[in-house]
């Protein structure tokens, strides 16, 4: 395995994200920070707890889901895109670096860039919300896993993207009503039927409700069958990725 070179890609991409910190950090945070003062510090204060859980406490997991979604992918892809879009990718192509250490480089990055994001998150939330991590073990590696899965995921989606729009396009109209409707600010219990059930066959649903867990020892559905929807979008998005380098698609063209 050439390290150097996924060393190279990794700094490389970090050094493009810590150049424009003030608005890849200030953004997310800034939006997140809103949620926690409307939703949190306002309505939580007069919204009775759900599970035995303080409202504010019991968004916080909802609300860095949101984040870690949108963020990791965004990331991913226009690390990859941007490369394609300049003709550098050519370069990253011929040269002796594989499939292994440019996920490591690329995907290695956007996972980074998120868990920063992630951890100014949460200390920003405890400014509005009284939280505790009850599995902070098991939280870090399952935000770990979570920043991993979208950061694959935006890869394939900066492969796929033919032009700035449709970066953009996948996270605004697909992921973020998903993640809404996945049980950000309520739990599957408040729904009634069929809508209860029509949630249920929401995938980041069960990814809501896992990290939900972690947080607050209790949630919707098992953390086993969260955890295992989650391996298995990671297993799937490294498939499609060694089918796309070997082929070559979108890559050559």
């Amino acid at each position: 395995m050439n390290l150097r070179g996924a060393v190279a890609i990794f700094n490389h991409e970090l050094v493009r994200f810590f150049r424009t910190a003030f608005g890849s950090i200030l953004s997310p945070v800034l939006t997140t920070s809103l949620y926690f003062i409307v939703f949190g510090a306002a309505i939580g204060s007069r919204m009775q707890e759900i599970g035995g859980v303080p409202y504010g406490a019991f968004i916080v997991p909802g609300l860095l889901m949101l984040t870690l979604l949108s963020e990791s992918t965004s990331n991913a892809s226009f690390g990859i895109y941007m490369p394609r879009f300049t003709g550098a990718i050519y370069e990253l192509l011929s040269a002796p670096v594989g499939v292994a250490e440019t996920l490591i480089g690329f995907v290695g990055a956007a996972v980074m860039k998120s868990l920063i994001i992630a951890g100014i998150i949460l200390v920003t939330a405890t400014l509005f919300v009284d939280y505790s991590i009850a599995h902070p073990v098991l939280a870090v590696g399952y935000i770990v896993l979570i920043a991993a899965a979208f950061s694959l995921f935006g890869f394939i989606l900066g492969v796929w993207a033919d032009g700035f729009e449709r970066l953009s396009i996948v996270p605004m109209l697909i992921l973020t009503p998903l993640t809404f409707l996945g049980g950000t600010f309520y739990s599957i219990d408040m729904l009634a039927e069929p809508w209860r059930t029509v949630a249920q066959f929401n995938p980041v649903f069960y990814l809501v409700n896992g990290l939900r867990w972690t947080f607050t020892g209790n949630a919707d559905v098992p953390i086993g069958v969260a955890f295992g929807m989650t391996l298995g979008f990671v297993l799937l998005c490294v498939v499609l990725i060694a089918l796309i380098f070997r082929t070559g698609w979108r890559l050559r063209d």
